[in-house]
């Protein structure tokens, strides 16, 4: 069956998160490790505290990329209502006496 021949597949939520979006999520933590890691080795340098805030410097690249990268790759996903259907049964019944 060629590609022509399937019927469109409905989007669901969890599609929404690219394989694009997930590789760029590995680059950007890949990267906050790497410049957090210079700029801890650079105060450790500065201050002669080695090997402190070298660890705190990747410590805190990972952990905030992991907190991002965790929030982006969870948001598509949380539950949305239809569009079609109003978000406040006060719309649907009317004013009120």
């Amino acid at each position: 069956m060629s590609d022509a021949d399937r019927p469109p597949q409905p989007k669901s939520p969890d599609s929404d998160v690219s394989p694009w979006a997930l590789a760029g999520l590995g680059v950007q933590f890949a990267v906050a490790l790497v410049l957090f890691g210079f700029l801890g080795q650079w105060v450790d340098a500065r201050l002669g505290s080695a090997p402190f805030a070298l660890l705190f410097g990747v410590l805190a690249g990972a952990g905030g990329t992991f907190v991002l990268s965790y929030r982006r790759i969870i948001a598509p996903r949380t539950p949305r209502p239809p569009a079609d259907q109003p978000q406040d049964d006060r719309q649907t019944r009317g004013p009120q006496p």
